[in-house]
């Protein structure tokens, strides 16, 4: 699992915290950070892992292949990552990393709810568009019982970010206050996932975001206090 050793926030870059890949248990030894790995050499095996993972089952793929493809040694696959779960996880949590980045600029500094949300939105569908093979790992490549290894998924200030808005639409009486934050925290990261999966397996020939504001208001009839709710 990565995990950030140095501070709390994980998600202003590279360049204010160390970012590392360790293994789940606690006995095994710590990796080097990645900051001290080339830019230029994390960023191609961020695109060998996502090319061979999103056209491959991910145990038809191996760490020779990934060195190859990246074109690096395979020594400085292991001494970084030191297993093929490990390099997945990480390179996910990269990936994800940016959009979350994107994600956070928009959930906050905008006064309504649905349209910090409207814009969230936007922002994963965007994603889907530019980053279909990643989209495809994050799918096929790791279980969801394994979700929590990528270390985004546990991201505080991200989640926090999410479930104040949530709270605040509530509080407001524009979000149905029927469920727990939770629940309409799943149903929008639920159609996320499915809908971009969904659209990148079926080759639609339109982006996403072609479709946005039908596909928003299916959302947000989703999550939206109901008229009739007392």
């Amino acid at each position: 699992m990565m995990t950030d050793q140095n501070t709390n926030n994980p998600l202003k870059g590279e360049n204010t915290y160390e970012l590392y890949s360790t293994h789940p248990m606690d006995d095994w030894p710590v990796l080097p950070p990645l900051s001290s790995m080339r830019a230029s050499t994390l960023d191609k095996i961020e695109k060998a892992v996502v090319h061979l993972f999103a056209g491959h089952d991910a145990n038809e793929v191996t760490m020779k292949q990934i060195a190859g493809e990246a074109n690096v040694s395979l020594q400085t696959l292991y001494k970084y990552f030191g297993d093929k779960q490990t390099l997945i996880y990480t390179i996910l949590d990269r990936v994800l990393g940016r959009l979350a980045e994107r994600m956070l600029d928009h959930l906050q500094g905008i006064d309504s709810v649905q349209e910090r949300l409207r814009k969230t939105l936007w922002v994963c569908f965007d994603f889907v568009d530019t980053h279909p093979q990643a989209v495809m790992v994050i799918s096929t490549a790791v279980p969801a019982s394994r979700y929590r290894n990528i270390a985004i998924y546990e991201n505080k200030e991200l989640i926090g970010a999410f479930l104040k808005l949530l709270a605040d639409g509530q509080s407001r009486g524009v979000l149905d206050d029927k469920v727990p934050l939770y629940v309409l925290l799943d149903v929008f990261m639920g159609f996320i996932s499915r809908l971009g999966l969904m659209h990148i397996i079926r080759r639609s020939p339109n982006s996403m975001n072609e479709e946005f504001e039908p596909l928003f208001d299916i959302l947000w009839r989703s999550v939206a206090k109901p008229v009739n709710q007392t």
